[in-house]
């Protein structure tokens, strides 16, 4: 075999490793658990890194009959500042192992330009 097949070969190699890796990533984005709070810690949110949420957990005395508009708003405020902030832990997560990937000299390369 010529060095050419060599380096395709090994050029292949590592794109199934880095695929690989990223698939690894995206599944540990579950693992990413952030939780935000609302009306003074009466509602907290949990969502994970991929976006979705886990856990609503409310204070018994934020539940009222007779206004669940207050008790709505609460729910939608803490569950978009955790959403928020399981977004930025997940990105900070993918940006990472794609950093672990880049050659040494690209490493300090802002990957938030290309959506990463």
């Amino acid at each position: 075999m010529d060095s050419s097949n060599m380096n395709m070969a090994d050029m292949f190699g590592k794109i199934t490793q880095m695929q690989e890796k990223m698939q690894e990533a995206q599944k540990e984005l579950e693992n990413i658990v952030e939780e935000a709070e609302a009306g003074g810690g009466m509602v907290k949110v949990k969502a994970n890194g991929k976006r979705q949420l886990v856990s609503i957990d409310l204070d018994k005395e934020v539940v009222d009959p007779e206004d669940t508009e207050m008790l709505e708003d609460l729910i939608v405020a803490g569950a978009n500042k955790a959403l928020q902030k399981a977004e930025k832990a997940g990105q900070d997560h993918i940006q990472k192992q794609y950093k672990d990937m880049l050659p040494e000299n690209m490493k300090n390369m802002d990957l938030s330009q290309f959506g990463l």
